[in-house]
């Protein structure tokens, strides 16, 4: 792994993502190979703004973590922008060939949503494997 690893975590700063991002931060501030990380988190309004703001980072970062949530409304919107989402986070990974940890939660109530919130631990540990 190379030296000092900078991570970029974007955040939707919508339905309580704070969390999420502290449990990142955890894993790198305490990982287990004493391995130093560089991490900053830049916020954004909602969930479909973390595609091209990781984007417009891809070559200053080594790795990235999402994290955003979701919850299903009365109309289709939540489908087409969880999967318009998901399909931006793997397209830039596969070309930049760096992580991007996924922790953009599509859930059906805010309850789920709040049982979710070690996906941002999950993540995090995701894009040091990779590394």
């Amino acid at each position: 792994m190379k030296k000092n690893p900078r991570i970029l975590i974007v955040r939707s700063k919508y339905n309580d993502t704070k969390d999420m991002e502290t449990m990142a931060h955890s894993v790198f501030d305490g990982n287990e190979e004493n391995q130093e990380f560089e991490y900053f988190t830049i916020v954004v309004d909602g969930a479909f703004e973390i595609p091209v703001t990781i984007a417009k980072n891809i070559n200053k970062f080594d790795g990235f973590i999402a994290i955003g949530i979701i919850i299903k409304g009365e109309t289709t919107n939540f489908s087409l922008i969880s999967q318009a989402i998901t399909n931006g986070l793997m397209q830039l990974s596969i070309s930049s060939k760096k992580p991007i940890g996924n922790a953009v939660l599509t859930c059906l109530t805010k309850k789920q949503a709040k049982e979710r919130m070690f996906k941002g631990e999950e993540a995090a540990k995701a894009v040091i494997n990779v590394l």
